[in-house]
């Protein structure tokens, strides 16, 4: 989503100059590289404010998820149904701060504009975006939730289907999802470096299509979507070859809100207490055990 460059000011930065206190406290929340405990980069606490009316739109808490949302993130593409991690994590957090489930509104977007700077229409935006130091420079992020790994799907003739070291896909043409740091990881562990025979898609799906029609000989994904994506058939004939090693994520996955937001340090406090009191890990084994258990390593 490109910025919105004026000098008028919206409602949302009006709402942001209220909360000066706050950020006079540097309750700024960032992100963290562990869910075993509380994962803020600083120790805050939020403010006496009333959070209900800081956001979007006051008294919903608005959450953004991509288009589509897949599995096991959200079940059946319906974050509305709390039923999936990230969709099930969403309603656990907006309880914390204070939410009704009635209270939580979903919107869609591209990944990219989870982690654009400039004015949104949403508070918070999930879908598996990886805390990093260029994205902290036009977003705020939560403490993590989870630290996914990497992995090769493709389809079980394909000429690569056999291999069990990360230099057997050296040569193989791989597809990647624009904006993950799949691109980074291709290329520093299965190419040596080279961006040759990496092929960038808008999202997913269309790398998914690319593998079925032989457009790509594979393509990378955080472990859990790969699994998913052969389960549910979307490649062909597909299989997991294995996860990248040297590729769990170092900060984890994050919750995205707008820079500088006053909601920060209640997302920031209410995740901490979600890590605290187990909740997290809860959704972890109920909704992602499936998809990261029994996956093999390929070998550096």
């Amino acid at each position: 989503m490109d910025s919105k460059l004026n000098f008028v000011i919206s409602r949302r930065q009006m709402l942001a100059f209220s909360a000066s206190a706050l950020a006079a406290a540097g309750l700024a929340g960032c992100g963290s590289s562990s869910t075993s405990s509380s994962s803020s980069d600083t120790s805050t606490s939020a403010a006496s404010d009333d959070v209900t009316q800081l956001t979007y739109e006051k008294g919903k808490l608005t959450a953004a998820t991509g288009n589509p949302a897949f599995t096991p993130w959200v079940m059946n593409d319906d974050p509305s149904s709390g039923e999936g991690f990230e969709a099930a994590l969403i309603y656990k957090l907006a309880e914390k701060m204070g939410f009704a489930d009635s209270d939580v509104n979903w919107v869609r977007t591209t990944f990219d504009e989870a982690y654009a700077p400039g004015e949104h229409d949403w508070d918070l935006n999930i879908q598996q975006v990886s805390i990093n130091d260029d994205r902290k420079k036009a977003v705020d992020f939560s403490p993590a939730y989870f630290r996914p790994t990497q992995a090769i799907v493709l389809r079980t003739d394909s000429t690569y289907a056999t291999g069990t070291k990360c230099s057997d896909f050296a040569n193989a043409s791989i597809g990647v999802m624009s904006g993950t740091t799949a691109y980074d990881y291709v290329k520093s562990i299965l190419k040596n470096g080279s961006t040759d025979g990496i092929d960038v898609f808008n999202d997913n799906s269309d790398a998914a299509q690319a593998v079925t029609s032989g457009q790509c000989d594979a393509l990378v994904t955080d472990t859990p979507q790969a699994v998913y994506m052969v389960q549910s058939s979307q490649i062909e004939s597909g299989v997991v070859a294995g996860q990248i090693p040297g590729t769990e994520d170092e900060y984890g996955l994050g919750i995205t809100l707008a820079k500088d937001s006053p909601l920060t340090p209640f997302v920031t406090d209410a995740m901490n207490a979600l890590i605290d009191d187990g909740t997290i890990q809860e959704l972890q084994d109920k909704w992602l055990a499936e998809y990261t258990t029994d996956i093999p390593t390929l070998t550096a």
